[in-house]
């Protein structure tokens, strides 16, 4: 399983992806979900994936094979708008899933990668689609404005609570730095170490990049400070109307129980 999420600001782009592929008692297994095509001052795209690792490698090496041929007819440099970008890549993943299935000797094994592409080209807006296995796709919506794939119910709450187009893209990603680490506490096969991609808008370049694992100090200290405002914030809500009323003193509580009980005989 896996986490991935983007999420559009109008300052630009975050996208975070988790690395765990397997997580048996003995086995833990890590792969990059993460994949970048820079061409810097002229477009930038982030890839985030889920599902067969073969497929997704496929899919991958295909789109940098295409890049690096200048007699490709379609290839991501190539391409005129995002969406074209995003159609694009469904129609290798469609491809891919049939090449892996016919060369497969398990019978019964999902072929299917999810993705989400997130990136801008000079002229056009910065933008995220979720790719299906189908190969169509849909982009985010600034009443909805981020995408998931993967394991993504635990990570959900936080960011339909908080993110919004007006939100500074920093904030952003400290709130997909939270909906991952919520996961990743309810969820073991979903883990680090984390990655992360800031894509601002008109930069036309991945800005910042960090990948962060448990004992990275940043993280750590996110961590540490999301749990304990958590709890204030907990302990902050309203009171039920008896937590409200005046407690008696011990020894006055005991008397007026005896009081009763004497009033009952």
């Amino acid at each position: 399983m896996t986490y991935c999420v983007a999420i559009k600001v109008n300052d630009g782009l975050v996208l975070a992806a988790d690395t765990r592929t397997s997580a048996g008692v003995d086995d833990v297994r890590t792969y990059n979900k993460m994949h970048v095509f820079e061409f810097p001052g002229d477009r930038v795209f982030v890839v985030l994936s889920a599902g067969n690792l073969a497929t997704t490698q496929a899919v991958i090496a295909q789109a940098q094979r295409e890049i690096n041929d200048p007699e490709a007819p379609v290839s991501l440099r190539k391409v005129r708008h995002m969406f074209d970008a995003a159609d694009h890549l469904g129609q290798l993943s469609v491809k891919a899933q049939k090449q892996v299935t016919q060369q497969s000797q398990y019978s019964g094994v999902n072929v299917e990668t999810t993705l989400i592409l997130g990136g801008q080209i000079q002229g056009e807006e910065p933008a995220i689609y979720l790719i299906y296995p189908l190969g169509n796709c849909i982009a985010a919506s600034p009443e909805t404005p981020f995408l998931q794939i993967g394991e993504t119910k635990y990570g959900k709450p936080i960011l339909d609570r908080f993110v919004r187009p007006h939100v500074l893209l920093e904030d952003a990603a400290r709130c997909a730095l939270v909906s991952l680490d919520s996961t990743m506490r309810s969820n073991i096969s979903v883990g680090p170490p984390v990655d992360v991609a800031f894509v601002p808008r008109d930069a036309l370049k991945v800005a910042h990049s960090l990948r962060l694992d448990f004992d990275t100090p940043y993280y750590a200290q996110l961590k540490e400070t999301w749990a304990r405002q958590l709890e204030y914030a907990i302990r902050s809500l309203p009171k039920f109307d008896w937590e409200l009323q005046p407690q008696l003193p011990l020894q006055t509580q005991a008397q007026a129980a005896a009081q009763q009980k004497i009033r009952s005989a």
